[in-house]
């Protein structure tokens, strides 16, 4: 499974976004409809952007070989600093046209948890301390303006003043928190984290450097700390509030008190969340958190096993007792990833036999075979695909599957050992 993940990231993945660059005005191509024609002039998603941006940089690690990934993330972080950052009231934006003229001026934390990400990401595969920087400055503005006593805000204006949470409400609640926004604040955090250490590592092993930038590795220092802190914060938050122990489950939407607004179960992001936790614990080292958290991890991996796998693939969500059977591709990504972790974390042979099977399903079904297709949005529970979704638009992003690719290459940990984030 490993080789074959490389060999989809490098002939199919990687090759599939190359041509999406935008040579004429900047970042990549944010359209292309079921019938792979492009939109050269649609609304560019900033979160889009961002994935783009993590993903040609975590792949320039992956495969240190293939130099041409440093342009295309250069291209990339180019288009990102320039117009996905609001210079006049700070932050990211929702999106922007094809030109980078802002379309939708909204600060979501969701969206500036991803520019962390994102940058951290990019620092961490090629040191520019100017990315860096610009995350620290984007974790300031998080705690600063999407942050109160209980929990990391959802949407606000271009001024941050707070608006409805349309953008990641569904299922017919608008919700003032969501377990979605607090688990990719902590995914770009424990990014974050990792880049401030590997800055002060370096920092620390050239002297000269050190004594040039002593204000700078201050700084860092203090935010390395500040994101450990409150990766502590958002654990317990986690386990206290979003963990529901009767149910082995998440609660999805919340209430401005953390009161959960709606009986569903999101396959996907349980076990999306059992190995991003597992891989902030690694970063972490606290001893005491691991113990608290890895019983619920081990519980989330269990429950979605139990109800959602088939045997083949991954059901898409369970909404007051009726199951979504469609076959969705992120759903289907983390699936291959989390069972694969939770198999190197417990030794179980049913996980890793059920990400085999999942990516045996992607290959055959998710997978668009079409010279010039990427992947379908979603298939049936039997592997037919959807024509009715586009095969790139602001959510759909090289992110899930792109990752799914590098983890599985960099997991050859023994077992009760994960290699993520190494």
């Amino acid at each position: 499974m490993r080789n074959e993940c490389e060999r989809h990231l490098t002939k199919k993945l990687l090759p599939f976004w190359k041509k999406l660059r935008d040579e004429e005005y900047g970042g990549f191509y944010g359209w292309m409809d079921s019938e792979l024609r492009v939109d050269p002039k649609a609304v560019k998603g900033c979160i889009l952007n961002s994935r783009i941006l993590w993903f040609f940089s975590n792949a320039a690690l992956a495969l240190p070989q293939d130099a041409t990934l440093r342009g295309y993330a250069d291209h990339a972080y180019e288009f990102f600093k320039e117009y996905c950052l609001d210079r006049e009231w700070g932050g990211v934006y929702w999106s922007v046209r094809y030109d980078g003229s802002p379309e939708d001026d909204t600060k979501h934390t969701y969206n500036q948890a991803f520019a962390v990400y994102a940058l951290s990401a990019y620092y961490r595969a090629f040191g520019v301390m100017e990315a860096l920087k610009l995350a620290s400055g984007l974790v300031d503005l998080i705690e600063g303006k999407c942050f109160d006593e209980g929990g990391y805000l959802e949407a606000q204006d271009r001024s941050f003043h707070p608006v409805d949470n349309d953008k990641l409400s569904e299922n017919g609640v608008m919700a003032d928190r969501t377990m979605n926004t607090l688990l990719h604040v902590l995914e770009a955090y424990t990014e974050y984290y990792l880049a401030c250490g590997q800055s002060l590592v370096q920092a620390g092993a050239d002297q000269e450097a050190a004594q040039d930038t002593a204000a700078c590795q201050e700084s860092v220092r203090a935010h390395r700390g500040l994101a450990g802190r409150k990766l502590s914060w958002m654990l317990d938050l986690f386990a206290s509030k979003v963990y529901n122990p009767q149910k082995r489950r998440q609660e999805v939407f919340f209430d401005k008190e953390m009161h959960s607004l709606i009986d569903l179960h999101s396959y996907g992001h349980d076990i999306e969340t059992a190995w991003l936790v597992d891989r902030c614990l690694d970063a972490l080292k606290d001893e005491a958190l691991t113990e608290r958290l890895s019983p619920i991890l081990r519980s989330l991996e269990a429950q979605v096993y139990e109800d959602a796998f088939d045997g083949h693939s991954l059901a898409n969500e369970c909404e007051r007792g009726v199951v979504d059977e469609k076959r969705v591709w992120w759903v289907q990504a983390e699936g291959v990833v989390g069972f694969y972790n939770a198999y190197q974390k417990t030794g179980q042979e049913r996980y890793l036999a059920a990400s085999e099977s999942i990516f045996k399903f992607i290959q055959e079904h998710v997978v668009d075979g079409r010279v010039g297709g990427e992947w379908f949005w979603y298939t049936s529970r039997q592997g037919e695909p959807a024509w009715d979704k586009p095969i790139v638009e602001p959510w759909k992003c090289p992110y899930h599957n792109g990752r799914m690719c590098m983890e599985v290459m960099r997991r050859e940990s023994p077992v009760g050992q994960t290699g993520a984030g190494k």
